[in-house]
């Protein structure tokens, strides 16, 4: 096979040469360009994808950091950057930070390895994107607060969750709680934050609690169900409004409409108001929109999740490409999806 070292003897020139003018020749004499290009096609030499990543320093590879790897979330988004990743030829390096204890190391490490990054959501510390930052480290964020310098891509959730809470209201509900916990990260926040204002907006008498929890699952879903129905001693949920909630009998307890921050969160719920006989009683909603919510009929707010991670791909390509210079913010659109989780009016309890 002909090396770029048999070209650059043949034609009594430097390596570099021949790279430069295979791979650049504008930078290049005419004469030697064309005495490079006879040579190279009289040997039939065909420069390697892999040669000239090398010879530019460039890896073909970028990387995905993510908060966790678990959940249809996560998947659906490495699918949508894969698919764009593989049409340009790169490489995917995926990594999560849960449970890291090195998580600078881990991450500094990877951009070492990696022509740039994608992160999403609180996957790296505000310092440490700083950090990369200002080392030239090429960036994406994803459902994360934009920074007017690193390109980044989001969802709309403001207008879906006005839809999402005048569908409660007009159902009836006026009691609510948000299950996940704010200060968990910035999507979770968003949530939170554009209910809570859609339902200071209605002009209706509301009230909404939030019940925290640790991971946004089904396990904690069921937990979530089980602290609403079970009589305490003590509120378990927090109330924004300073109102505690009354106790007694779970069924005239619970809260009209629970708001989940992602579907897996409303699944698990869901499934266990169904086992403890009390799914006709309470409006449930998630966010996301994954496959198990079609088939569970749950109410909740569609996310272009794939689009999320295809966006974050050509983002990053056009840096490294080097099309395009100036930081973009790209804001996805989400919609509400009514099922029959939510919905209450002419329904018979169980």
């Amino acid at each position: 096979m002909t090396t770029i070292r048999d070209v650059a003897r043949e034609a009594g020139v430097s390596i570099a040469t021949v790279s430069r003018a295979l791979r650049d020749p504008a930078i290049v004499k005419p004469d030697t360009r064309a005495k490079v290009l006879e040579t190279a096609e009289r040997l039939q030499f065909r420069p390697s994808h892999l040669g000239r990543q090398l010879a530019e320093r460039r890896h073909a590879a970028a990387g995905v950091v993510f908060p966790d790897l678990s959940g249809p979330y996560y998947a659906d988004v490495v699918m949508g950057y894969e698919s764009v990743a593989a049409e340009v030829g790169r490489s995917v390096l995926i990594s999560s930070t849960r449970g890291r204890a090195d998580v600078e190391k881990q991450v500094t490490d990877m951009a070492g390895r990696c022509d740039g990054l994608v992160i999403l959501g609180p996957a790296v510390p505000e310092p440490l994107v700083q950090h990369l930052k200002a080392t030239g480290t090429h960036l994406v964020l994803v459902a994360r607060p934009a920074d007017a310098g690193i390109d980044s891509v989001s969802t709309a959730a403001t207008s879906s969750a006005t839809a999402l809470v005048r569908h409660l209201l007009d159902d009836g509900a006026r009691t609510f709680v948000f299950v996940g916990d704010p200060a968990a990260g910035p999507d979770v926040a968003d949530r939170h934050a554009a209910v809570s204002q859609a339902l200071a907006a209605s002009g209706e008498q509301t009230r909404m609690s939030i019940l925290p929890v640790d991971d946004l699952d089904e396990t904690n879903g069921r937990r979530a169900a089980d602290a609403l129905l079970h009589d305490t001693t003590q509120d378990p949920t927090h109330d924004t409004t300073g109102t505690r909630t009354p106790h007694g009998d779970p069924s005239s307890t619970l809260p009209d409409a629970v708001v989940c921050a992602n579907d897996e969160l409303a699944l698990g719920l869901l499934a266990r108001l169904t086992e403890a006989g009390q799914e006709h009683r309470v409006r449930v909603t998630g966010w996301d929109d994954v496959m198990a919510a079609r088939w569970a009929g749950l109410t909740t707010v569609r996310q272009p999740m794939r689009e999320l991670g295809a966006t974050a791909a050509r983002l990053l390509e056009e840096q490294l490409d080097g099309t395009r210079t100036a930081p973009r913010h790209e804001l996805l659109d989400t919609e509400l999806v009514v099922r029959t989780s939510s919905t209450l009016l002419g329904k018979e309890p169980a």
